[in-house]
């Protein structure tokens, strides 16, 4: 039917003025619409699920049509169900909490169980932290976009804020909630683990709070070179010159910037290669597969930190727990390395996927 005559076929959310068809089809001729036959509202999906009007057969989006006729004109109000953005960002923070958190309960927690001697090597643990970073992806990425990091919310802050709709305020907040997740994840490990802790240093002779004590609180923070491969701790050739401030603070913002790199370039509208059935359910693992590989080359020479918040919150919680100056502020004064150096590789790694490698130019009109 035309106009005069119209069909309209709303969901009950919606409530449609008696003039909404002479807007949307005013609406739809300003879209370009040269006829104004078949005009109608219906919930139809322009494949994010969102409500469109149709015109002639094509789905112009709601928002769209909204832009040029206004809402209130045309009638129509909002679902029902759609939340609040106070809820939606209390979901985030929550979500940015929970999955730092699972983090430090695998990551930490498989370098505290390896402390029993269950683990051989390296990469065992680098496996199971990169599980754990995918896990935690996975369960959390559709509430917060799943940062989990400090580092790489500063670098999406800079380099892709309208990813998640960022903004400084909100990175902020999804900076202490990371904390506080870390925190508490940390909190977590040393009470399921305490036992397994405190006989794996009466067995080495270490007391809590005394230069050895780095033995056990390397399962908390990291400590450039890897005490485990040291001559004065462990049984490897690094002595504690091998590896300096300088150097380790480089090498913790080039694993970041590896990262950063990772997740820009495989997150990038212009990259398929890992698209399946409309969505991209293999970027969790592969972030996951970058931090074991990441783990396994650096952890020798820093322990890979590549995460404020996952270094220092459980930081914190080993000086509160008897490491005290072995925590913070650590051999060498170096516990800032792991801080400084992701936020400097972060954003430089996001910025080369983004803005170079994946970045489209125009072709120049000649």
């Amino acid at each position: 039917r035309g106009c005069s005559e119209p069909i309209f076929t709303c969901p009950q959310s919606y409530s449609v003025s008696p003039m909404a068809c002479e807007e949307v089809c005013a609406g739809a001729a300003e879209l370009g619409e040269a006829k104004k036959k078949g005009c109608y509202v219906a919930n139809v999906s322009d494949g994010e699920s969102a409500p469109c009007v149709m015109v002639e057969g094509v789905c112009i989006p709601e928002e769209k049509l909204n832009d040029l006729i206004g809402m209130p004109r045309l009638g129509i109000t909002k679902p029902s169900e759609e939340e609040d953005s106070k809820v939606k960002l209390a979901r985030a923070l929550l979500a940015e909490a929970v999955g730092t958190g699972m983090m430090v309960i695998v990551g930490c927690g498989s370098v505290c169980s390896s402390l029993s001697g269950a683990y051989q090597g390296i990469w065992q643990v680098a496996i199971v932290w990169g599980f754990g970073v995918a896990l935690a992806i996975y369960t959390t990425a559709e509430a917060s976009g799943a940062h989990l990091n400090p580092a790489i919310t500063l670098a999406f802050q800079l380099v892709r804020p309208q990813a998640h709709g960022m903004t400084p305020i909100k990175s902020l907040l999804y900076v202490l909630a990371q904390f506080v997740g870390a925190i508490l994840g940390a909190v977590i490990n040393l009470l399921v683990h305490s036992n397994t802790i405190e006989a794996f240093e009466r067995s080495q002779g270490i007391v809590r709070g005394e230069p050895k004590s780095i033995l056990s609180a390397l399962a908390f923070g990291e400590y450039f070179p890897n005490p485990g491969l040291s001559k004065e701790w462990g049984s490897g050739p690094y002595t504690q010159d091998d590896v300096s401030v300088t150097k380790a603070l480089i090498v913790e913002a080039w694993g970041t910037f590896i990262l950063a790199f990772v997740v820009f370039s495989i997150t990038n509208q212009h990259n398929k290669v890992m698209e399946a059935g409309g969505g991209r359910p293999g970027v969790p693992f592969m972030i996951g597969a970058t931090v074991s590989v990441l783990l396994a080359l650096y952890a020798p020479i820093t322990q890979a930190g590549w995460n404020p918040a996952r270094d220092f919150g459980p930081r914190l919680v080993a000086y509160s727990a008897g490491w005290g100056e072995v925590a913070i502020p650590g051999p060498k004064n170096g516990f800032w390395i792991y801080i400084v150096g992701p936020f400097l590789g972060a954003p430089a790694g996001a910025a080369f996927a983004e803005l170079l490698l994946w970045k489209r130019f125009p072709k120049k009109a000649a």
